[in-house]
């Protein structure tokens, strides 16, 4: 039995032109866009806003020196600052990200539903109105009315 060999190139066409990675690589693009504002929002806003709540420091700043600079070599220092910056910074993606879904599933339902009922009145349209003749009863009383004109 012969595999049917395709080429790497038309493998990896078919893969690229398949509309989820189009999908994909649009939400990276605007999620790399929507990092940089959320990054701005937790560095120029919430960090120092969380700085002055707790006595006037810069959290972005705060770091744990395990070893000082010298004269040959750089500190060796824990930026904590920085990772409660970047956890602010993911726990707001995150919040966004879940709200983006939850309004698109109320959406969705609230289409499903005028959909719904919609569907419900034209069943109930159908079933109100006479159902139409058939060919053959539309043939028989063609057929009727021309034996009652020629009579």
């Amino acid at each position: 039995m012969k595999k049917d060999k395709k080429g790497f190139i038309t493998e990896f066409k078919e893969f690229i032109m398949r509309g989820n990675v189009f999908d994909m690589a649009i939400g990276v693009i605007i999620a790399t866009s929507f990092s940089k504002i959320t990054g701005s929002l937790v560095n120029n806003i919430f960090m120092p806003l969380l700085g002055f709540i707790i006595g006037d420091i810069d959290l972005t700043k705060w770091d744990v020196v395990l070893s000082p600079a010298t004269a040959d070599k750089e500190a060796v220092v824990l930026g904590i600052g920085t990772l409660i910056s970047a956890v602010i910074d993911f726990l707001l993606i995150a919040l966004i990200i879940f709200l983006m879904i939850k309004i698109f599933a109320v959406t969705k339902e609230i289409a499903e539903k005028k959909l719904l009922k919609k569907q419900a009145e034209e069943e109930a349209a159908k079933e109100e109105a006479p159902p139409a003749p058939t060919t053959e009863e539309l043939l028989t009383q063609i057929l009727a009315e021309i034996k009652a004109k020629k009579e």
